[in-house]
């Protein structure tokens, strides 16, 4: 039988290789949530939760708190029956990254319980996918070395952070160039520029003949205004990724005409959110990429498999796995280099 039995919420620490600087915020480590949905048969879900305050609002101390409500909400439910589950799960609005866990690990028992991976249920759209690779802020130099080496190792999209020094990122931009031609970017703001700032950003850059292929969250998250107004005057295209947290979020910026792109994440949105917005931007034809938080490979893969079902996005931002020190690989997926492959 596929009902649930148990569910345990196990705290996990890790470590980054080296600290992560995006705009306004530097991290060295993640603690993390990990999942285990036991079924009455022994078979076991993983899902992991990698909380972020400056996004969710979430901080992982109160995670332990929701241990008791989630098991009694769901222990005796069947994963056979997974949607009911979602909705559930869907009221736990304080925790959005814990409720991608949880969606997650009734998914993962469920392909175990019938013999095969999530992304097989989730459609199998595709078998392979390519990550990019991100360069966080650092001098000029280093994050052109790092560029250089990401290229040289077949990253062939590379993720740049930028938004604190609108001068140096036009030279971060301008030396990263230089070494890794005909590499696709992906550039990161973080909410870090004014739309006034972000504009000249986006024109200087163009002006000296360098392509941006998606211009992510150049401005604040609440300043929907804002990024429409980026976004009709940027060549390039612009997405939202901490503005686009829920799917109601994603449906005020088609309304308003704010985006080319989106950015899921399934710490802010969950599963069920998630499908939503797939479904919505197919609609609407705006394009998608997915991304991550601070997952270890047991979070990543969560992502890995709803890719590679779905079949939706044009980037995928799959790489804090990569940046972790952790003990041993625990992604239901294969891995070389950027490709990323179904086992």
């Amino acid at each position: 039988m596929g009902k649930i039995k148990d569910i345990k919420f196990i705290m996990k620490e890790y470590q980054y290789e080296k600290p992560f600087h995006i705009a306004n915020s530097i991290s060295a480590g993640s603690q993390n949530l990990e999942i285990q949905l036991l079924l009455e048969n022994g078979v076991i879900g993983y899902g992991e939760a990698a909380p972020s305050y400056r996004v969710n609002g979430e901080r992982v101390e109160t995670f332990p708190s929701l241990e008791s409500f989630v098991k009694e909400q769901l222990i005796g439910l069947d994963v056979r029956n997974y949607r009911r589950i979602f909705d559930i799960m869907d009221k736990l609005k304080c925790a959005s990254s814990v409720k991608a866990a949880v969606q997650f690990a009734v998914l993962d028992a469920f392909a175990e319980e019938v013999g095969a991976q999530v992304h097989q249920i989730l459609g199998g759209a595709k078998d392979e996918i390519e990550t990019d690779k991100t360069v966080g802020i650092d001098t000029v130099e280093n994050m052109a070395k790092e560029a250089q080496q990401l290229f040289e190792l077949g990253f062939r999209a590379i993720k740049i952070k930028v938004g604190e020094d609108l001068k140096k990122d036009i030279q971060v931009m301008e030396a990263i160039y230089e070494v890794s031609k005909g590499a696709k970017y992906v550039v990161d703001a973080n909410t870090g520029y004014t739309p006034k700032e972000a504009i000249t950003f986006a024109k200087e850059i163009y002006t000296r003949g360098i392509d941006i292929d998606v211009y992510e969250q150049p401005v604040q998250m609440e300043n929907i205004e804002g990024l429409k107004l980026v976004r009709y005057n940027s060549p390039f295209p612009v997405a939202a990724d901490e503005s686009a947290r829920t799917r109601y979020d994603v449906l005020r910026l088609i309304k308003e005409d704010a985006v080319d792109f989106v950015n899921i994440k399934l710490m802010k949105s969950g599963i069920s959110d998630a499908l939503a917005i797939v479904e919505m931007a197919n609609t609407a034809k705006i394009q998608l990429m997915i991304g991550c938080m601070s997952e270890s490979s047991v979070g990543i893969n969560q992502s890995v498999q709803f890719a590679l079902g779905t079949g939706a996005f044009v980037f995928h931002d799959l790489d804090s796995h990569l940046m972790l020190i952790e003990d041993e690989f625990r992604g239901k997926f294969l891995q070389d280099g950027p490709k990323i492959r179904a086992k």
